[in-house]
């Protein structure tokens, strides 16, 4: 089952949002221990549960829009391909829906979607309309830009092989330029990771070799303040430090 309303939250399963449920209660089960001591903590600290949730929706989303994006230069590919070999667009659909099968799953969105184009052109939709519907379905800059051009040179009577190979040409370089970038920050991103774990390890580490020494800090209003100013920074830096690794193309 999916969870979610839009089209990439669509494409998350259950089964992933659960595990990052547990996840969520398991952090703030952790900071509740090691910042307050207390069960009540967890209470308090239940919106940085759901701030967790909301985060990991957004990265999940974004990971799937990228994989869609993937998907939908080989579907470009495959479109091209037909037409060069003399179908027209709308056999040129069925055809690319055809050789996907085997390369996606049944669940994959670049699978749905063309099932459902296939289904519309069977309706008598027109290649504009369905063009233009898949667009605004999936809401994706471009799968957008390339169904506005395609329509447009429909129209005109423009090279509809040349305007798949030059969408699928700029897709292609997006999206290397992005694994670029993502390779570049692969080893800044490992080590933000291991930097949002030490000061919890320093945290636990005081806490289990020398419990007296924090003592005074669980337990009383003055330390409540200043465990609460603690917990404020790590989560600034947090929050500034996936800024500061997150690029966009």
């Amino acid at each position: 089952m999916l969870v979610g309303t839009s089209c990439w939250q669509q494409d998350i399963r259950r089964e992933e949002f659960g595990m990052a449920l547990l996840q969520a209660v398991g952090l703030t089960v952790v900071l509740a221990y090691l910042f307050y001591d207390g069960i009540w903590a967890v209470f308090v600290l239940t919106p940085l549960t759901m701030a967790y949730l909301y985060q990991w929706r957004e990265e999940r989303c974004r990971e799937k829009e990228m994989q869609f994006r993937v998907q939908f230069k080989d579907a470009m590919q495959m479109l091209a391909s037909s037409l060069r070999t003399g179908y027209s667009v709308e056999n040129a659909i069925r055809e690319a829906e055809k050789e996907l099968r085997p390369i996606y799953p049944q669940s994959c969105r670049i699978r749905e979607e063309f099932e459902r184009m296939v289904h519309r052109l069977d309706m008598n939709m027109t290649v504009e309309q369905v063009m233009r519907d898949f667009a605004r379905r999936v809401n994706q800059e471009d799968a957008e830009h390339f169904a506005e051009v395609f329509s447009i040179a429909k129209r005109t009577g423009g090279d509809s092989i040349s305007i798949l190979k030059s969408s699928v040409r700029t897709i292609g370089d997006k999206i290397e330029v992005e694994r670029q970038i993502q390779t570049m920050l692969a080893a800044k991103n490992l080590e933000f990771k291991i930097m949002c774990v030490i000061p919890l390890g320093m945290v636990l580490y005081m806490r289990a070799a020398f419990p007296e020494f924090l003592s005074v800090l669980y337990g009383t209003l003055p330390g409540v303040f200043l465990m609460s100013a603690c917990l404020a920074v790590y989560i600034a830096a947090y929050c500034l430090g996936k800024k500061m690794i997150r690029i966009e193309v």
